[in-house]
């Protein structure tokens, strides 16, 4: 499989599918608060977490069809944290994937609201996932649960607030967006893996494939906040300087981040020596993130 490009054109028209029908309609009552879940939710986005699910899922010997209501999950949870994320009291961002920022679009209450309503959406999809011989639905929901909870996504924000305007260590960086970043990513692997019923061993490889390929999705960011212009990048540029966050570039400086991005994806990959050719979506992947633009 050499054709990413069409590879994730494919996947991400079957994820859009399957949220549209997830998410209420606009239609549906109370409609401000759908229309601002769906504004957020098809305003762009590379849809990344949930097409890693899906290719997990395959990796392991499992259906893409079987991963996909996990992945549409994942998707929520990701949405509904950009939201809050990019609120006044938080990173304050008017703009995200091009568009304004929910909360420019809607105001700051049904901004929160919106974020609110897609988080029980998340459990809702992942309960109903097809349960396997190793995994119950209740392992599932409890996998997403833990990643997007106080100690993993949400960790990671109130660590990231704490930092600003701080020197942190670099292991006091990585520890923020092992939280932050890599833990959704991380989940999204493996609940394609316990969707095709994954061995341990299997599972074990793509934990360790999440960790390294969410650090290194996190130190191309930063590179890419302090070199792209905000058209580039859909999102506003420089916000981390202005926020005076600890980012890897101000840590290592920018040659050091990008050694330090390929090392990370370098590793990832060879996490995934036991799946063979399998896995190609994810090798393929892993070095399409390393060399985005945005």
């Amino acid at each position: 499989m050499d054709d990413l490009a069409a590879y994730l054109k494919t996947q991400r028209r079957t994820i859009d599918a399957a949220l549209r029908r997830a998410l209420p309609p606009e239609s549906a009552a109370p409609r401000s608060l759908h229309r601002a879940m769906r504004y957020s939710m098809f305003a762009g986005g590379k849809r990344l977490r949930p097409v890693i699910c899906l290719a997990a899922a395959t990796a392991c010997g499992g259906s893409a069809g079987d991963a996909l209501p996990l992945a549409c999950a994942v998707e929520c949870i990701h949405t509904y944290s950009l939201i809050h994320d990019d609120l006044p009291c938080m990173d304050d961002d008017d703009l995200r994937r091009g568009h304004p920022t929910c909360h420019r679009a809607f105001g700051e209450s049904l901004a929160v609201l919106a974020g609110d309503a897609l988080q029980p959406l998340a459990f809702e999809l992942a309960a109903g996932a097809r349960p396997t011989r190793r995994y119950p639905a209740s392992a599932m929901v409890a996998e997403l649960a833990r990643a997007a909870g106080s100690r993993q996504l949400v960790a990671g924000q109130v660590l990231d607030l704490d930092g600003e305007g701080r020197s942190l260590t670099r292991r006091a960086l990585e520890n923020i967006h092992t939280r932050k970043t890599g833990a959704l990513l991380t989940a999204s692997l493996r609940l394609g893996a316990m969707s095709a019923n994954a061995a341990p061993d299997q599972l074990e490889a793509l934990t360790r494939f999440g960790q390294s390929i969410g650090l290194a999705f996190q130190v191309v960011d930063d590179i890419l906040d302090l070199t792209q212009t905000t058209e580039q990048l859909g999102k506003s540029a420089g916000k981390d300087q202005t926020a005076e966050k600890a980012t890897y570039p101000s840590l290592l400086g920018l040659d050091r981040s990008r050694k330090e991005a390929q090392r990370l994806t370098t590793k990832a990959i060879e996490a995934l020596a036991l799946f063979g050719a399998r896995a190609q979506p994810l090798r393929l992947i892993a070095g399409h993130m390393l060399h985005r633009d945005r």
